[in-house]
Protein backbone atom coordinates (compact mmCIF):
# COMPACT_ATOMS: atom_id res chain seq x y z
CA UNK A 1 0.00 0.00 0.00
CA UNK A 2 1.29 3.44 -0.95
CA UNK A 3 1.78 6.02 1.76
CA UNK A 4 3.47 9.39 1.59
CA UNK A 5 6.31 7.97 3.67
CA UNK A 6 7.10 5.08 1.31
CA UNK A 7 6.46 6.88 -1.98
CA UNK A 8 9.28 8.04 -4.25
CA UNK A 9 8.02 9.76 -7.38
CA UNK A 10 9.68 9.91 -10.77
CA UNK A 11 8.57 12.54 -13.28
CA UNK A 12 9.38 12.48 -17.00
CA UNK A 13 8.62 15.56 -19.09
CA UNK A 14 9.06 19.12 -17.81
CA UNK A 15 7.43 21.11 -20.59
CA UNK A 16 4.78 23.84 -20.43
CA UNK A 17 2.59 21.81 -18.07
CA UNK A 18 4.93 19.17 -16.64
CA UNK A 19 7.21 21.69 -14.97
CA UNK A 20 4.38 23.10 -12.84
CA UNK A 21 2.94 19.67 -12.10
CA UNK A 22 6.30 18.35 -10.88
CA UNK A 23 6.77 21.51 -8.83
CA UNK A 24 3.53 20.88 -6.95
CA UNK A 25 4.72 17.38 -6.04
CA UNK A 26 7.97 18.80 -4.69
CA UNK A 27 6.12 21.40 -2.64
CA UNK A 28 3.87 18.66 -1.26
CA UNK A 29 6.97 17.02 0.19
CA UNK A 30 7.39 14.01 -2.08
CA UNK A 31 10.94 12.86 -2.94
CA UNK A 32 11.16 13.52 -6.68
CA UNK A 33 13.38 12.27 -9.49
CA UNK A 34 13.32 14.13 -12.80
CA UNK A 35 14.21 12.98 -16.29
CA UNK A 36 13.94 15.01 -19.47
CA UNK A 37 15.87 14.84 -22.72
CA UNK A 38 17.41 18.24 -22.10
CA UNK A 39 18.67 18.44 -18.51
CA UNK A 40 18.82 22.23 -18.63
CA UNK A 41 14.99 22.31 -18.82
CA UNK A 42 14.88 20.64 -15.41
CA UNK A 43 17.31 23.08 -13.76
CA UNK A 44 14.70 25.03 -11.81
CA UNK A 45 13.22 21.83 -10.36
CA UNK A 46 16.67 20.45 -9.56
CA UNK A 47 17.52 23.72 -7.79
CA UNK A 48 14.34 23.29 -5.73
CA UNK A 49 15.46 19.87 -4.52
CA UNK A 50 14.54 17.32 -7.17
CA UNK A 51 17.08 14.62 -8.03
CA UNK A 52 18.21 13.74 -11.55
CA UNK A 53 17.76 10.39 -13.28
CA UNK A 54 19.85 10.02 -16.42
CA UNK A 55 17.49 7.57 -18.17
CA UNK A 56 13.97 6.15 -17.75
CA UNK A 57 15.71 2.88 -16.82
CA UNK A 58 17.49 4.57 -13.91
CA UNK A 59 14.23 6.15 -12.83
CA UNK A 60 12.51 2.75 -12.89
CA UNK A 61 15.19 1.53 -10.48
CA UNK A 62 14.73 4.44 -8.03
CA UNK A 63 11.04 5.43 -8.00
CA UNK A 64 7.91 3.43 -7.20
CA UNK A 65 5.45 5.92 -8.72
CA UNK A 66 6.42 7.31 -12.13
CA UNK A 67 4.50 10.01 -13.98
CA UNK A 68 5.06 10.88 -17.63
CA UNK A 69 3.82 13.75 -19.76
CA UNK A 70 5.74 13.79 -23.03
CA UNK A 71 5.01 14.84 -26.60
CA UNK A 72 3.74 12.16 -28.94
CA UNK A 73 2.60 8.51 -28.83
CA UNK A 74 5.98 7.52 -30.28
CA UNK A 75 7.64 9.20 -27.28
CA UNK A 76 5.31 7.38 -24.90
CA UNK A 77 6.07 4.05 -26.54
CA UNK A 78 9.82 4.63 -26.26
CA UNK A 79 9.65 5.81 -22.63
CA UNK A 80 7.59 2.80 -21.56
CA UNK A 81 8.43 -0.06 -23.89
CA UNK A 82 11.84 0.85 -25.36
CA UNK A 83 15.14 -0.74 -24.38
CA UNK A 84 15.58 1.72 -21.49
CA UNK A 85 11.84 1.97 -20.87
CA UNK A 86 9.90 2.08 -17.63
CA UNK A 87 7.99 -1.15 -18.18
CA UNK A 88 10.91 -2.92 -19.81
CA UNK A 89 13.03 -2.26 -16.72
CA UNK A 90 10.30 -1.79 -14.15
CA UNK A 91 9.93 -3.45 -10.76
CA UNK A 92 6.93 -5.27 -9.38
CA UNK A 93 4.42 -3.08 -7.50
CA UNK A 94 5.54 0.09 -9.27
CA UNK A 95 2.79 2.48 -10.42
CA UNK A 96 3.20 4.18 -13.81
CA UNK A 97 0.89 7.02 -14.81
CA UNK A 98 0.99 8.38 -18.35
CA UNK A 99 -0.52 11.87 -18.46
CA UNK A 100 0.39 12.46 -22.10
CA UNK A 101 -2.47 12.69 -24.57
CA UNK A 102 -1.82 9.51 -26.50
CA UNK A 103 -3.75 6.73 -28.24
CA UNK A 104 -6.17 4.47 -26.37
CA UNK A 105 -4.65 1.42 -28.07
CA UNK A 106 -1.16 2.27 -26.79
CA UNK A 107 -2.53 2.77 -23.27
CA UNK A 108 -4.07 -0.70 -23.48
CA UNK A 109 -0.82 -2.19 -24.74
CA UNK A 110 1.26 -0.57 -22.00
CA UNK A 111 -1.20 -1.83 -19.41
CA UNK A 112 -1.01 -5.35 -20.82
CA UNK A 113 2.81 -5.40 -20.77
CA UNK A 114 2.95 -3.78 -17.34
CA UNK A 115 0.55 -6.35 -15.88
CA UNK A 116 2.86 -9.17 -16.95
CA UNK A 117 5.52 -7.71 -14.62
CA UNK A 118 3.23 -6.86 -11.72
CA UNK A 119 3.35 -3.14 -12.57
CA UNK A 120 0.20 -1.02 -12.21
CA UNK A 121 -0.45 1.19 -15.24
CA UNK A 122 -2.88 4.09 -15.57
CA UNK A 123 -3.54 6.41 -18.50
CA UNK A 124 -4.43 9.82 -17.06
CA UNK A 125 -4.36 12.65 -19.63
CA UNK A 126 -5.15 16.14 -18.40
CA UNK A 127 -6.97 19.28 -19.45
CA UNK A 128 -6.55 22.84 -18.22
CA UNK A 129 -3.44 24.04 -20.03
CA UNK A 130 -0.63 25.98 -18.43
CA UNK A 131 -3.05 27.87 -16.17
CA UNK A 132 -4.59 24.70 -14.77
CA UNK A 133 -1.14 23.20 -14.28
CA UNK A 134 0.18 26.27 -12.45
CA UNK A 135 -2.87 26.50 -10.20
CA UNK A 136 -3.06 22.73 -9.55
CA UNK A 137 -6.62 22.50 -10.81
CA UNK A 138 -6.25 20.26 -13.83
CA UNK A 139 -9.03 17.96 -14.93
CA UNK A 140 -7.52 14.46 -14.87
CA UNK A 141 -9.31 11.68 -16.75
CA UNK A 142 -8.13 8.22 -15.75
CA UNK A 143 -8.25 4.76 -17.27
CA UNK A 144 -7.13 1.59 -15.51
CA UNK A 145 -7.61 -0.61 -12.47
CA UNK A 146 -9.80 0.91 -9.75
CA UNK A 147 -7.62 -0.27 -6.87
CA UNK A 148 -4.49 1.17 -8.51
CA UNK A 149 -6.36 4.44 -9.06
CA UNK A 150 -7.28 4.64 -5.37
CA UNK A 151 -3.65 4.14 -4.38
CA UNK A 152 -2.36 7.06 -6.50
CA UNK A 153 -5.38 9.35 -6.18
CA UNK A 154 -3.78 11.43 -3.37
CA UNK A 155 -0.83 12.10 -5.69
CA UNK A 156 -3.12 13.13 -8.54
CA UNK A 157 -4.97 15.45 -6.15
CA UNK A 158 -1.75 17.44 -5.71
CA UNK A 159 -1.92 18.36 -9.42
CA UNK A 160 -5.63 18.48 -10.18
CA UNK A 161 -9.06 19.27 -8.78
CA UNK A 162 -11.36 17.20 -10.99
CA UNK A 163 -10.14 13.60 -11.03
CA UNK A 164 -12.43 10.84 -12.30
CA UNK A 165 -11.79 7.19 -13.10
CA UNK A 166 -13.47 6.77 -16.47
CA UNK A 167 -13.08 3.01 -16.91
CA UNK A 168 -10.55 0.37 -17.90
CA UNK A 169 -7.18 0.98 -19.58
CA UNK A 170 -7.59 3.37 -22.51
CA UNK A 171 -10.72 5.02 -21.09
CA UNK A 172 -8.73 8.06 -19.94
CA UNK A 173 -7.44 8.60 -23.46
CA UNK A 174 -10.90 8.17 -24.99
CA UNK A 175 -12.24 10.77 -22.54
CA UNK A 176 -9.45 13.15 -23.53
CA UNK A 177 -10.53 12.76 -27.15
CA UNK A 178 -14.03 13.89 -26.11
CA UNK A 179 -12.38 16.90 -24.46
CA UNK A 180 -10.34 17.79 -27.53
CA UNK A 181 -13.32 17.39 -29.87
CA UNK A 182 -15.28 19.89 -27.77
CA UNK A 183 -12.36 22.33 -27.58
CA UNK A 184 -11.58 22.27 -31.31
CA UNK A 185 -14.91 23.58 -32.58
CA UNK A 186 -15.22 25.88 -29.56
CA UNK A 187 -11.87 27.54 -30.30
CA UNK A 188 -12.98 28.17 -33.86
CA UNK A 189 -16.14 29.83 -32.55
CA UNK A 190 -14.19 31.90 -30.01
CA UNK A 191 -11.83 33.29 -32.67
CA UNK A 192 -14.59 33.95 -35.20
CA UNK A 193 -16.51 35.79 -32.47
CA UNK A 194 -13.56 38.08 -31.72
CA UNK A 195 -12.93 38.81 -35.40
CA UNK A 196 -16.62 39.52 -35.97
CA UNK A 197 -16.63 41.99 -33.05
CA UNK A 198 -13.64 43.78 -34.54
CA UNK A 199 -15.15 43.93 -38.02
CA UNK A 200 -18.40 45.29 -36.59
CA UNK A 201 -16.54 48.12 -34.89
CA UNK A 202 -17.26 46.89 -31.37
CA UNK A 203 -14.92 46.94 -28.39
CA UNK A 204 -13.91 43.26 -28.15
CA UNK A 205 -13.09 43.57 -24.45
CA UNK A 206 -16.62 44.79 -23.71
CA UNK A 207 -18.05 42.04 -25.89
CA UNK A 208 -16.15 39.43 -23.88
CA UNK A 209 -17.38 40.92 -20.60
CA UNK A 210 -20.92 40.26 -21.79
CA UNK A 211 -20.76 36.95 -23.62
CA UNK A 212 -18.48 35.07 -21.21
CA UNK A 213 -21.26 35.15 -18.60
CA UNK A 214 -24.03 33.97 -20.94
CA UNK A 215 -24.81 30.80 -22.83
CA UNK A 216 -21.67 31.23 -24.98
CA UNK A 217 -19.41 30.96 -21.94
CA UNK A 218 -16.53 28.46 -22.04
CA UNK A 219 -13.06 27.98 -20.60
CA UNK A 220 -11.49 29.03 -23.89
CA UNK A 221 -13.62 32.15 -24.12
CA UNK A 222 -12.75 33.20 -20.56
CA UNK A 223 -9.05 32.27 -20.54
CA UNK A 224 -7.74 32.36 -24.11
CA UNK A 225 -9.78 35.10 -25.77
CA UNK A 226 -8.30 37.78 -23.44
CA UNK A 227 -4.82 36.61 -24.47
CA UNK A 228 -5.74 37.14 -28.10
CA UNK A 229 -6.77 40.74 -27.37
CA UNK A 230 -3.36 41.48 -25.83
CA UNK A 231 -1.46 39.76 -28.63
CA UNK A 232 -0.31 36.95 -26.36
CA UNK A 233 0.05 33.79 -28.41
CA UNK A 234 2.46 31.97 -26.11
CA UNK A 235 1.43 28.37 -25.61
CA UNK A 236 -0.68 27.07 -22.82
CA UNK A 237 -0.97 24.20 -25.25
CA UNK A 238 1.00 24.08 -28.51
CA UNK A 239 -0.66 23.94 -31.91
CA UNK A 240 1.52 20.99 -32.98
CA UNK A 241 0.28 18.93 -30.05
CA UNK A 242 -3.32 19.93 -30.71
CA UNK A 243 -3.01 18.79 -34.31
CA UNK A 244 -1.67 15.47 -33.01
CA UNK A 245 -4.62 15.11 -30.64
CA UNK A 246 -7.16 15.93 -33.33
CA UNK A 247 -5.54 13.34 -35.59
CA UNK A 248 -5.91 10.67 -32.89
CA UNK A 249 -9.58 11.56 -32.37
CA UNK A 250 -10.29 11.44 -36.11
CA UNK A 251 -8.61 8.04 -36.39
CA UNK A 252 -10.55 6.66 -33.42
CA UNK A 253 -13.81 8.05 -34.81
CA UNK A 254 -13.13 6.39 -38.16
CA UNK A 255 -12.62 3.05 -36.38
CA UNK A 256 -16.05 3.52 -34.79
CA UNK A 257 -17.64 4.40 -38.13
CA UNK A 258 -18.49 8.02 -37.33
CA UNK A 259 -17.75 11.37 -38.96
CA UNK A 260 -16.52 14.43 -37.06
CA UNK A 261 -16.91 17.31 -39.56
CA UNK A 262 -16.36 20.06 -37.00
CA UNK A 263 -13.13 18.48 -35.80
CA UNK A 264 -11.92 17.88 -39.36
CA UNK A 265 -12.48 21.56 -40.21
CA UNK A 266 -10.65 22.75 -37.10
CA UNK A 267 -7.71 20.47 -37.80
CA UNK A 268 -7.43 21.72 -41.39
CA UNK A 269 -7.24 25.33 -40.16
CA UNK A 270 -4.61 24.56 -37.55
CA UNK A 271 -2.58 22.71 -40.17
CA UNK A 272 -2.50 25.96 -42.18
CA UNK A 273 -0.84 27.67 -39.21
CA UNK A 274 1.63 24.80 -38.88
CA UNK A 275 2.47 25.11 -42.58
CA UNK A 276 3.31 28.77 -41.88
CA UNK A 277 5.79 27.78 -39.17
CA UNK A 278 3.56 28.67 -36.22
CA UNK A 279 3.14 25.20 -34.69
CA UNK A 280 4.88 26.14 -31.42
CA UNK A 281 2.36 28.89 -30.63
CA UNK A 282 -0.69 28.41 -28.44
CA UNK A 283 -4.04 27.29 -29.79
CA UNK A 284 -5.38 30.86 -29.53
CA UNK A 285 -3.05 31.76 -32.43
CA UNK A 286 -5.83 30.53 -34.73
CA UNK A 287 -6.64 34.26 -34.73
CA UNK A 288 -3.65 34.78 -37.01
CA UNK A 289 -5.50 33.19 -39.92
CA UNK A 290 -7.60 36.35 -39.98
CA UNK A 291 -4.88 38.79 -38.90
CA UNK A 292 -1.43 37.84 -40.12
CA UNK A 293 1.57 39.32 -38.37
Amino acid sequence: MLTKENTIIGFIGTGVMGKSMAGHLLKAGYPLYIYTRTKEKAKELLDLGASWASTPKEMAEKANVIITIVGYPTDVEEVYLGKDGLVTNGRENTYVIDMTTSTPSLAERINEEASKKGIYSLDAPVSGGDIGAKEARLAIMVGGDEEAFKQVEPILQVMGSNIILQGKAGAGQHTKMCNQIAIASNMLGVIESIVYAEKAGLNPENVLKTITTGAAGSWSLSNLAPRVLTGDFEPGFMIKHFIKDMGIALEEAEKMGMDLPGLALAQSLYKKLADEGLSDLGTQALYKLWHQG
